[in-house]
């Protein structure tokens, strides 16, 4: 096997050791397969939810279009594969930048998605009259741009940072992919802004996604509580279950991998690798299981696909 040496004092500055598995390199390309399964899956799965959405006139409605940019988002987080597969164990630093500008964007899409598609069932629920109304297609374009330069603006700032910072401690970052807080801990330089800035936008940003997704769901369950109908309010709960999960796979991995980091100091380094590798691959792979099997208007359309048109 491979092996490479720690970067000694000068080459610490524009290069970092990615440390994959501690202990188990030899085993980097059998913890890969299972690893590259899911990456095949998940690159299939939502390039095939874009193209459906893109081409399928049936799909061209406002929870198809946010499930479509979810899609775009889950394609931009699978990117973790190299490391284990090629054994690559050195990267520079504006390659790291870059790897954790897009990870950290993607993420924080991944949340402004989620609280964007709670507006579905919202007015769905709230003002059936005039959904077609309120979600019109200009709109929709509106908010793909508005969720895309938000993403990409607020992590802007502590990534430039980072190529501005002296790195003279040595060190490995924990992961097989780049993060910010790793970056910062090799950092000599004063990095208050990036700490406080990070903090900040966690904050603002997710706790914020998730405090309207709370607000808006306490809104429709006071609408459904007040249909008199009991088979009209299963009709109306249901149309929430698909955004209700993918909340969920969404908050339960972000919780897990920062109660691993911030309560699994003693836990094997293996472990945190792990969490951290399945937390990225983990909601490509699960938004479109979520969206594949309870929605009949996709379902039908990926087998119209795979019979090339022949089911109608």
């Amino acid at each position: 096997m491979r092996t490479s040496a720690p970067p000694n004092d000068n080459a610490s500055i524009s290069i970092y050791l990615l440390t994959g598995s501690p202990g188990l390199e030899w085993a980097h390309r059998w913890i890969s397969l299972p690893i590259f399964v899911g990456h095949l899956m998940a690159l299939i799965s939502n390039a095939s939810i874009l193209h459906l959405v893109q081409t399928d006139s049936s799909l061209q409605q406002p929870m198809y279009y946010f499930l479509a940019i979810l899609a775009v988002t889950d394609l931009g987080l699978v990117h973790v594969l190299g490391l284990l597969w090629f054994d690559v164990r050195m990267v520079g630093l504006v390659p790291c930048v870059l790897q954790q500008y897009f990870l950290h964007s993607f993420s924080f899409m991944e949340s402004a998605v989620l609280f964007a598609m709670a507006l579905d069932p919202l007015v769905a629920i709230r003002f059936p009259l005039h959904y077609a109304s309120v979600l019109t297609s200009p709109r929709m374009a509106l908010a793909r741009t508005v969720v895309g330069i938000h993403s990409a603006a607020i992590t802007a700032a502590p990534s430039l940072n980072l190529l501005k910072f002296d790195y003279c401690r040595r060190g490995a970052l924990s992961h097989a992919y780049c993060l910010h807080q790793d970056m910062i801990h090799l950092a000599c330089s004063d990095t208050c802004f990036n700490k406080l800035y990070g903090l900040c936008i966690i904050m603002l940003a997710i706790s914020s996604d998730g405090l309207f997704i709370l607000i808006s769901y306490s809104v429709i369950i006071r609408t459904v509580l007040a249909i008199t109908s009991a088979k009209e309010r299963l009709k109306a709960l249901n149309t929430c279950v698909l955004h209700i999960l993918a909340v969920l796979c969404f908050y339960v991995s972000v919780l897990a991998l920062s109660f691993v980091h911030r309560f699994g100091h003693h836990t094997s380094p293996v472990v945190h690798i792990l969490m951290g590798t399945i937390s990225v691959l983990f909601l490509p792979l699960m938004n479109p299981i979520i969206y594949n099997i309870k929605t009949q208007q996709i379902r039908r359309a990926i087998l119209k696909m795979v019979s090339l048109g022949k089911i109608q």
